[in-house]
This record gives structure tokens, C-alpha cells and sequence, in this order.
């Protein structure tokens, strides 16, 4: 995802993100049909982020036909075998990429990850996976791991909230080795780093 701040991400984005959330969370259950016009009164903006916020989630798979789908066990699976393939790859390209400046960044991600706050971990948990993925200087992977972002938070976010063990080890070991420019080892870390989220949460969540 593009590194902006806060005033410079679009204005749909606050949007986009309610939206999210009250899909993953069940406030907006599945199979119920999205209304611009009643999410624009209820969230007090006009319809124009509305749309840009449902266009957004339609291409991350939660919105279909202006209806809320609920992503299958199998759909899950599928979504995450694509994005240990495509983050592991950025994690070998990392290892020869990064410099010290985002090196410094990812060991800070790992800090915080230790020491933060809730939003705070959830926040570095995003950025550290950011960096590397950037580092693939792929616009094209880059694109496709940025339209399955609602995924990736629901996991993400179930991961932190639940305190996953060793997640934050992980990232430490990640960062270790794409230090040491070992791309083969930092490869099959974040696959392995991944394929954890994915256990971790299918037995929560299916």
C-alpha cells in the first residue's frame, strides 16, 4: 500500500474503512444488499466516497453484485497460498533491496510490535509488511496484494487482537535475515510467517 499520511490519503478512505469494519465485524451481515443512499445518511458523507468505498471493497472480494459476501475457508486458503507466494518473493527481493534506512524502519516495526499499544502493533504490523512488499518494486504484484487489503486486515487484526504466539519472533527473524541479505531464508520465513496467520485464524474464525 502507498505510504501517505493521514491527509493524504483520499477522502473516501475513513469510509471505506467504517465500511470495512462493520462488514468483518457482522454489523453489516453477509448476504445483505448495500444501499448508497442509507450508508451515506448513516455515516453522514455524501454518496461519492459511498461509491468509491463500495468500488474499493468490491475489488477486495467483500462486496458482490451490491451484496456483502462472507470469504469461504477455501476462499481464505486460496487468497493466502497467493499471498505467500507473492510476500515471500518480496521478502528475497528485501535481502538484496532494502536499505539501511527501511532496514532500521522494519527492526522499529519489531520494537513496537514488543512494546505498543494495541493500535499501535496493529499499525507496525501493516507497516512492517509494507516495506517488504514494497521492496519488490513490482507495481504489479504490489497492485494485487493491495486488492485483497480486506483479507489481509481481517487476518491481521486477529492476530494481534488474539495475541498470537511468536508473531512478533517472527517478524524479528524476518527482519534477521533480510539483514543478512539471505533472500532463500527470509523467503521461506514469511511463508511460514503467513501459513501461522492462516492456522492461527481459520481455527478461530471457521
Amino acid at each position: 500500500m502507498p505510504k501517505n499520511t493521514e491527509k493524504s490519503r483520499p477522502a473516501y478512505h475513513q469510509s471505506y474503512e467504517i465500511i470495512r469494519d462493520m462488514i468483518l465485524q457482522g454489523d453489516i451481515p453477509r448476504g445483505t444488499k448495500i444501499v448508497e443512499e442509507k450508508l451515506a445518511a448513516e455515516l453522514g458523507v455524501s454518496r461519492t466516497p459511498i461509491r468509491e468505498s463500495i468500488r474499493k471493497l468490491e475489488q477486495e472480494g467483500l462486496i458482490a453484485g451490491k451484496m456483502v459476501i462472507n470469504p469461504s475457508e477455501k476462499d481464505l486458503r486460496n487468497t493466502f497460498q497467493v499471498r505467500m507466494l507473492l510476500e515471500g518473493h518480496a521478502a528475497r527481493s528485501a535481502a538484496t533491496y532494502l536499505h539501511e534506512s527501511e532496514l532500521q524502519a522494519l527492526l522499529e516495526c519489531v520494537r513496537i510490535g514488543r512494546t505498543g499499544e494495541l493500535e499501535e502493533i496493529m499499525k507496525a504490523n501493516e507497516k512492517f509488511h509494507e516495506i517488504i512488499v514494497q521492496a519488490s518494486n513490482n507495481p504489479f504484484m504490489i497492485d494485487i496484494i493491495d486488492r485483497m487489503q480486506s483479507i489481509i486486515y481481517l487476518f491481521r487484526r486477529t492476530v494481534v487482537y488474539y495475541n498470537r504466539p511468536f508473531l512478533i519472533d517472527e517478524h524479528e527473524n524476518i527482519y534477521e535475515a533480510i539483514k543478512a541479505r539471505a533472500g532463500d531464508q527470509a523467503e521461506e520465513l514469511m511463508k511460514q510467517h503467513l501459513q501461522a496467520d492462516l492456522d492461527f485464524c481459520l481455527h478461530l474464525i471457521c
